[in-house]
């Protein structure tokens, strides 16, 4: 797997690519952080974890989807963090407003471009 560290109005996010399955996970707190355009990183992942528990209670199979892989962090260290594939990203906020989603959809055309 390889890394890097793209930004998206100016925010930076956190991602990996794993070439055997020849996919791009992406940090969910840092997708949400813009989406939402939180600037405390803690406010992100409360939501997230609010967002998740919600998931779980009505049995979506979308947080399942979810992974936990080793990213770098802000103070250098590398903790897991839960990441998601393009289509899983989707899924999440899809239960999320409009807006929220088609943030998403613009992150993910705006990304995705330079790659595929």
């Amino acid at each position: 797997m390889k890394d890097s560290l793209p930004a998206f109005e100016n925010y930076k996010i956190r991602r990996i690519y794993d070439a055997d399955k020849e996919v791009w996970y992406f940090s969910i707190i840092d997708i949400i952080q813009i989406l939402l355009g939180h600037e405390d990183y803690q406010a992100s992942r409360n939501y997230w974890k609010v967002l998740k528990n919600r998931l779980n209670k009505e049995g979506s199979e979308t947080v399942t989807k979810c992974n936990q892989l080793k990213l770098a962090a802000e103070d250098g260290k590398m903790r897991m963090t839960d990441v998601a594939d393009p289509e899983t990203l989707l899924r999440i906020y899809s239960f999320d407003s409009g807006y929220i989603l088609k943030t998403i959809i613009s992150f993910l055309k705006f990304h995705l471009h330079f790659y595929y």
